[in-house]
């Protein structure tokens, strides 16, 4: 678990506190992503912290490989996040205006801890996209399907759409067949 004393580094004598180093995901961690992450490996973090009154303030880089199910298929797909994030540390309460108005996250310390093992794994799932595809459904536009079923795109929901005629406008213009028809026999008859 990677964590930080939160009064060292507001007591440091250092203005930055460098952080280099590889993260192993928590046991918990993949159990609580299992269904959004099937494999997560060679998470890598750099950034740096310091204290920036009345904050600690962290600004992180993380580099990961992961492996995620396909938002079509479920089938693995590999995928490498390379994000950065920031957040302010604060071992007071924070009021709801001061978190609402804040442009980075303010998190409260407990016990003078910041748990950036958390932070890391949490913004790891934060920054999967909602669509992501195997190259072959990619490459050929491939839908689930199965019997009876088929999922298709949007474009072509669409087109199905406006080619769909309106069953009571069919009736319609089966009505006014039926009238020209009519029209027709009665020019003929006379």
């Amino acid at each position: 678990m990677l964590t930080l004393n939160f009064a060292q580094i507001k007591n440091s004598k250092e203005p930055l506190t460098h952080i280099e180093c590889e993260v192993q995901p928590e046991k918990e961690f993949l159990k609580r992503s299992q269904n959004l992450v099937y494999q997560v490996k060679n998470i890598k973090l750099s950034g740096a912290v310091f204290y920036n009154q009345p904050y600690v303030t962290g600004d992180f880089h993380v580099v990961a490989q992961l492996v995620v199910p396909s938002s079509r298929s479920l089938e693995p797909v590999d995928f490498q996040e390379d994000f950065h994030f920031s957040e302010n540390y604060t071992d007071t309460d924070v009021a709801k205006e001061e978190s609402a108005e804040s442009e980075i996250p303010i998190v409260k310390v407990e016990n003078e801890i910041i748990d950036l093992q958390k932070a890391i794994e949490d913004n790891i799932l934060l920054h999967i996209p909602t669509t992501i595809l195997t190259k072959k459904e990619e490459q050929e536009n491939l839908y689930p399907r199965g019997k009876g079923w088929s999922v298709i795109s949007e474009d072509d929901f669409v087109k199905e759409q406006k080619e769909q005629v309106n069953p009571a406008f069919a009736k319609l213009k089966d009505l006014f067949t039926e009238n020209n028809k009519n029209l027709n026999n009665e020019n003929k008859n006379n």
